[in-house]
């Protein structure tokens, strides 16, 4: 019986002593840390766009007709003038043919009419010089002066008529000339939306035969940049970006224009970058999407705080008494441990890559140990139990 007593009593010791020590250490803050570092920081902007060729040009036809040949295809390389397409001549030309007789009608009714007027003229002087002897009447002397005055507006209308036939010749041989589709730039045929047997109609909106990219080893991107950043870039700034068609490798090139046009999709407001980009080995196509980081500002061998220890907050509970009655101090501060507690450190900021931070002024040294994290859960806080046994 006694045993037991002393059992029990050495038991009931144990559990006070375990309890007044775990109590004991609870009102001491565990915190995770992590150290100041120096290194480089990159500011950017990041987004997401589009390459296409820097010049594009759509190739379409100004006369209607049944394509008789095609003389490239997708990927071709082209010249200014070269032909690439046919359209089925046979309609125009018949139109020029008709176009040159009307116009040999003209000229022969020119003719006509200045052998008409030449023998009006002659009618006319004669009657002058009889109606100066009385011979005729006044009335043969007026009707053969207007018969020399409608033959001389006959010789103009024959004119006239010429000119329009030569107009009409001349916009048949220009139809005649557009059944010939040829390449208006040197460049590289990206799209053919034709083929031979296809009839093209050009009667109210001109189709697109071709799409031709004038130089592909010059590309852009054309990136929407979100209105809370686009005031940090700048014409001229460098421009990194990936293509999923190569992820391990990072292409480079320059802002070349900021447009001002807002683009605005669901209330959000965006404004298109354009991106220079040489593309010498043509592994860049039109309709890549690229994934965009615009480089604002690059700072090298510098201290770096982690953002984690930006958002640090500690809790009432752990506040030295002095910041509790001030409650928040004004200012971005990060926080250290000092005595077992968290001491706050005022710091001045500079730029950030998003995970680090530039530390331009503050009472920190590279090394130092910033709290993240607290590893305590203050007083209050919901515990993880297991099951109730019932």
């Amino acid at each position: 019986m006694k045993k037991a007593i002393v059992i029990a009593i050495i038991l009931i010791g144990a559990g006070t002593g375990y309890f007044v020590f775990n109590k004991k250490n609870d009102n001491v803050p565990k915190f995770r840390t992590e150290k100041v570092t120096k290194g480089n920081i990159t500011s950017n902007v990041t987004s997401t766009g589009t390459l296409n060729a820097v010049t594009m040009v759509n190739v379409g036809t100004q006369v209607s007709g049944m394509i008789q040949n095609i003389y490239v295809d997708f990927n071709s390389p082209v010249k200014k003038g070269q032909l690439i397409a046919q359209i089925d001549p046979a309609l125009f030309v018949s139109q020029v043919d008709q176009a040159k007789a009307n116009l040999y009608l003209a000229q022969a009714n020119l003719k006509k009419a200045e052998a008409t007027l030449i023998d009006t003229k002659r009618t006319l002087g004669r009657n002058e010089e009889l109606i100066k002897r009385d011979l005729i009447a006044q009335q043969d002397r007026d009707t053969a002066a207007t018969n020399y005055e409608t033959a001389v507006a006959q010789v103009d209308a024959s004119k006239a008529q010429i000119a329009q036939s030569q107009a009409a010749l001349s916009v048949a041989e220009t139809n005649l000339r557009y059944t010939r589709i040829v390449s208006p730039v040197d460049g590289t045929v990206v799209s053919r939306n034709i083929d031979v047997g296809q009839t093209v109609a050009a009667s109210f909106q001109t189709p697109t035969l071709f799409s031709i990219a004038q130089d592909l080893t010059k590309m852009q991107i054309d990136t929407n940049v979100a209105e809370a950043d686009i005031g940090k870039v700048e014409v001229g700034q460098d421009v990194e970006f990936t293509v999923d068609a190569y992820p391990e490798v990072t292409f480079k090139g320059k802002v070349f224009q900021v447009r001002s046009a807002p683009i605005i999709v669901q209330n959000v407001v965006t404004y298109d970058v354009v991106i220079k980009v040489a593309n010498p080995d043509y592994k860049l196509k039109p309709g890549m999407t690229a994934n965009v980081s615009i480089i604002i500002s690059i700072k090298t061998d510098v201290l770096k705080i982690s953002n984690s220890a930006l958002r640090f907050k500690p809790s009432e509970k752990r506040k030295p008494s002095g910041e509790q009655k001030s409650n928040e101090q004004k200012g971005t501060s990060v926080w250290i441990v000092d005595n077992n507690k968290p001491k706050r450190v005022s710091v001045k900021l500079g730029i950030s890559d998003g995970s680090y931070t530039e530390l331009v002024s503050g009472d920190i040294s590279e090394e130092q140990e910033l709290i993240v994290e607290s590893l305590t859960k203050p007083k209050g806080a919901p515990t993880t139990s297991g099951p109730r046994m019932f």
